[in-house]
């Protein structure tokens, strides 16, 4: 038999996406089904959801789920097992399942997750008749509280904490407690409370059995002070039961060999047209044909995180070595005002689309020469996981994921032919100048750009050996149940 878990999160691909988070929240059933493991996700009904799965019979019927009535209705999509918490009164909202037309936070958010997590741990408790769940696999601060509710139902079913980004945790004013349902021993330094107040974050990391996060470098970084946004010390006491494990991507999903959205396509055997997606890229975004240099990109959400500014500080670097950039996201309004200006003052050179467009961020990975991801943290990444499937080398930062999957095209690297990238030091302008300039001197080599290319297409970016890191760990956790 599979070994049976529900995991549980607040978005999930095709369904609903704000960030990489549904990604693998939509990838990683799939590929832990061929490890002997069967995946149900639970998500909020969102109108999305609850459209997947119209017509489907509820399998229970809950009166009062903090505040009103709720249904929990079953449902399959794109291969994927599904239960959808069907509950109108917190997740019968259109848009961005967090925030409200105007950007700001619903303010109910606490109790639309506190549902969430409840809900998953009723589910797994044995609340659905001929249902039965060996393990319970929460992601993100948005499921939470799921391992706290779990552990006071004491139940004996054992759970697994996902953290994709620490950064951002949960938290919500003190006043939120008393309607969690939770006994008043939980709201502890040894459990909810948090500065004061109750962290969703901080509940996971206290009460799941297991702990992981999207790399092995991440793992280590958010045990020490830095990179540890307040929670480091917890962490620290629970290095046994703490893990990395990197993301990996839908290598048929995201295939220039057959993906509709580029001008050309393209396998590894014959990059060649990339050419054509190139000149398809300029076209797009205004940029002169006539450039000697790489092409570069960034595709991401521009925040101070991502290291926007930093690409916009290196933009000297770009103009020397008759490079082109373009950006395309949207994020902190001074920062998409920033990427503006630099197109308007570089005409020809720099093009910035503020918003988001699939075809167009497909085919930036399809023509562009090299994607930048000069973050000054990141727990995984998937812009250089992508880079590396077309062909785009990544120039990133040496941190987190993109360490653990990026080999730096340094002098060694470069005679022993491993090379798939350029990395620069976190939070370093004249570094990341730096990136860019050896970049556009690889660039200029042909041969030296074409093995590396070719390194880059051949690294195994995929979930085939992530996947079995879970399904090894799931399996260990349930076996102590």
């Amino acid at each position: 038999m599979p070994l049976a878990v529900l995991a549980v999160a607040s978005e999930c691909v095709p369904l609903v996406k704000t960030g990489g988070l549904a990604d693998v929240v939509g990838a990683l059933p799939a590929a832990l089904a061929a490890h002997d493991v069967a995946v149900t996700t639970l998500l909020p009904g969102y109108p999305a959801v609850m459209d997947a799965v119209a017509g489907a019979r509820a399998l229970r019927v809950m009166p009062d789920l903090f505040g009103g009535p709720a249904r929990i209705v079953p449902g399959s999509v794109a291969g994927l097992e599904l239960l959808a918490l069907d509950a109108p009164h917190l997740f019968a909202r259109h848009g961005n399942p967090y925030q409200d037309s105007t950007g700001a936070e619903w303010g109910d958010n606490g109790v639309r997750f506190a549902a969430l997590g409840a809900a998953a741990s009723y589910i797994v408790g044995g609340g659905l008749p001929g249902r039965r769940f060996t393990a319970l696999h929460a992601h993100d601060w948005q499921a939470g509280l799921a391992p706290a509710y779990l552990r006071f139902a004491k139940a004996s079913i054992p759970s697994l904490f996902t953290i994709h980004n620490l950064a951002f945790q949960g938290k919500f004013p003190a006043t939120l407690f008393p309607a969690l349902g939770l006994p008043a021993e939980s709201f502890a330094t040894a459990g909810l409370e948090y500065f004061g107040g109750v962290g969703f974050m901080k509940a996971a990391l206290w009460f799941a059995d297991r702990i992981n996060t999207v790399s092995p470098g991440y793992a280590a970084e958010i045990m020490t002070p830095k990179l540890g946004m307040g929670l480091d010390g917890l962490l620290r006491g629970r290095p046994a039961d703490l893990s990395g494990i990197v993301n990996g991507i839908d290598t048929a999903e995201w295939n220039p060999a057959t993906d509709p959205h580029l001008a050309a396509r393209y396998d590894a055997a014959d990059p060649s047209p990339r050419a054509a997606n190139r000149a398809a890229l300029r076209e797009a975004f205004g940029l002169a044909a006539d450039a000697s240099g790489p092409l570069l990109a960034f595709i991401g959400r521009l925040t101070w995180q991502k290291g926007v500014d930093l690409i916009l500080e290196s933009i000297p670097a770009v103009l020397e070595a008759d490079a082109q950039l373009v950006i395309l996201g949207t994020g902190e309004p001074g920062l998409e005002e920033r990427s503006r200006g630099a197109a308007a003052a570089n005409p020809g050179r720099i093009g910035t689309v503020i918003g988001f467009n699939e075809r167009l961020a497909r085919l930036i990975y399809g023509g562009a020469d090299a994607v930048l991801a000069p973050s000054r943290f990141e727990p995984c990444g998937l812009t250089q996981l992508c880079g590396l499937r077309y062909g785009a080398l990544p120039i990133v930062a040496r941190t987190g994921g993109l360490a653990d999957t990026v080999i730096d095209a340094n002098h060694a690297a470069l005679e022993a032919g491993t090379g798939t990238g350029f990395m620069a030091a976190p939070d370093d302008v004249p570094m990341l100048m730096h990136a860019i300039r050896r970049a556009a001197g690889a660039f200029a080599q042909r041969a030296v750009w074409r093995r590396l290319q070719a390194n880059a297409m051949a690294a195994d970016v995929s979930w085939k050996r992530s996947a079995g890191e879970y399904a090894t760990l799931l399996k260990a956790l349930a076996a102590r149940a």
